[in-house]
């Protein structure tokens, strides 16, 4: 019989309304990388709260066995007594607090009720060596990118005696050297005897690192993948998260402009910004044109810049010292705000949804109209039937699953809390429309949708800018391409010259190579 660490037997969990998970089964062996699929709102981050007592017992039906003992996890607390140990998507750590005193948040290492800090320190620096990071434990957490904010976290798990490590979408927001050094780390820590069971939407990752792989769909187990032992592809994978075979990643656009025909939306000239608190430039003479009906990607490593420009541009949301041109459907225009770029019919979709793109307490009709509501104002208050039915118009054209404009933004799924941005952007009328990581963080069938969207709008004439981390969409999705490489635009391709090889050639050159 194999040696299974952890046995989840008919799980069921229900939220009002919603059935979240259906009798659900997960075997897990000892020492191995389990990988969860599943399309988002198919369960995957519910089974993990279930098991990790997030979601405490009796809040749900069914037996968690771990190590052999049923578990009855009343809190986080008592699965880390056990060793289980999740790191969330949004991470957990006190931006203010120094490395150490975020691994040992909780767990501080104490003599007679005083904090020990030459143990703290030291400890923590073995655990930075461990996870192959070599910063002083007292550096703040502030200081530290997103993908050595991800070591931190695990560095935090070890603390704890970790036996079974649940790591939620932990390469989502990361670059491809990042998520490259976290995926040899956990390979690293399978050969300890750590078993690590991880939730991925990035199908080429999950195939790389995992011994097992199970699939789950509208709250169900559809299948359990042995690598070693099953035919396993993506194309295996996908249709058993969405039901289907997605022939095709890209939906057919209706029609695809040629080269430099469309009229002119957006011209930027010779931008240049500064960083607001070093001072230094993070952008330099960058130029880079949008015209109607076009899908423009822009391509870079992280720290190249790319958001930089985008928030600049959009009412100079980032950076000081800003100069350069923007000119509008071949006019000169002044934007210092966001009023004034929506004004000018620019909208900015950010890469931070959850932070910046929306108010996740509120419901979708007010995160709809929140960009526009000049445009539902009679005599100075919003008219909240025009507002409904607004809001409800966008929920069945772009298929936002809720069951009504009323429901809680923060409860839809990634997908349908992107079309939510999506939505609100339309609302405002703007004809250029910056998408900075569109389908961060959402499925493959979800992201589907989301790139069927973008292309209706190009059809409808808009001119939009593609920001993506991934170059396989770029390549599926833009027409034309600028590689941006240290606040430098290096390079621009066709569709039809793009290459990832030559993507990639211009996002680590130093100077302007052209096309």
């Amino acid at each position: 019989m194999t040696d299974h660490i952890l046995r989840m037997r008919g799980i069921t969990k229900s939220f009002p309304g919603v059935q979240a998970l259906r009798d659900v089964n997960l075997s897990v062996r000892r020492g191995e990388i389990h990988a969860i699929c599943g399309e988002n709102g198919a369960g995957k981050s519910t089974l993990m709260k279930v098991l990790s007592g997030v979601y405490p017992y009796g809040s749900y039906t069914g037996e968690i066995f771990f190590d052999g003992e049923e578990c009855r996890f009343s809190g986080i607390r008592d699965s880390e007594r056990r060793g289980i140990v999740i790191i969330h998507q949004e991470l957990a750590l006190c931006p203010q607090l120094s490395i150490a005193e975020n691994i040992f948040l909780g767990n501080e290492r104490a003599t007679r009720g005083l904090i020990d800090w030459n143990r703290t320190n030291h400890e923590a620096g073995l655990l930075l060596e461990r996870v192959g990071l070599r910063e002083n434990p007292v550096t703040p957490v502030s200081e530290l990118g997103v993908g050595k904010q991800q070591l931190v976290e695990i560095a935090k798990a070890l603390a704890k005696r970790v036996r079974l490590l649940i790591l939620d979408e932990p390469t989502a927001a990361l670059n491809d050297e990042d998520s490259a050094h976290l995926l040899d780390l956990l390979r690293g820590l399978r050969e300890d005897g750590i078993t690590c069971v991880i939730i991925s939407h990035k199908l080429n990752e999950v195939i790389a690192i995992a011994d097992s792989i199970t699939i789950l769909r509208d709250g169900q187990v559809i299948e359990t993948l042995d690598t070693a032992r099953d035919e396993v592809t993506e194309d295996r994978i996908i249709a058993g998260m969405v039901g289907r075979d997605l022939t095709h990643r890209f939906p057919p656009r209706a029609s695809r402009p040629r080269p430099g025909a469309g009229a002119e939306a957006l011209r930027i000239e010779d931008w240049t910004v500064h960083d607001p608190t070093r001072g230094r430039p993070v952008l330099s003479g960058v130029n880079l044109t949008l015209r109607r009906g076009e899908i423009v990607g822009l391509a870079g490593l992280m720290g190249a810049g790319r958001t930089e420009l985008a928030m600049s541009v959009f009412g100079r949301a980032y950076g000081t010292r800003i100069s350069g041109r923007l000119y509008k459907d071949g006019r000169p225009i002044e934007v210092r705000t966001v009023r004034d770029a929506i004004r000018h019919g620019i909208a900015y979709a950010t890469e931070d949804r959850k932070r910046y793109g929306l108010n996740l307490i509120e419901d979708i009709k007010r995160n709809v109209s929140a960009a526009a509501l000049g445009k539902l104002a009679r005599r100075g208050w919003v008219d909240d039937n025009e507002e409904y039915r607004v809001a409800d118009d966008f929920r069945r054209d772009l298929n936002i699953k809720a069951p009504n404009v009323l429901a809680v933004t923060g409860q839809l799924s990634g997908g349908n809390q992107q079309k939510v941005v999506l939505a609100k952007w339309i609302f405002t009328d703007a004809d250029v429309l910056i998408l900075d990581e569109p389908t961060r963080g959402i499925d493959v069938g979800a992201k589907y949708e989301i790139y069927t969207i973008i292309n209706r709008l190009a059809d409808e004439g808009k001119a939009i800018l593609v920001i993506s981390s991934e170059l396989p969409e770029l390549l599926g999705l833009c027409d034309r391409i600028y590689a941006l490489s240290a606040g430098r635009i290096t390079g621009e391709v066709t569709r039809e010259e793009a290459t990832q090889e030559r993507l990639m050639q211009f996002m680590t050159a130093t100077t302007s190579s052209g096309t």
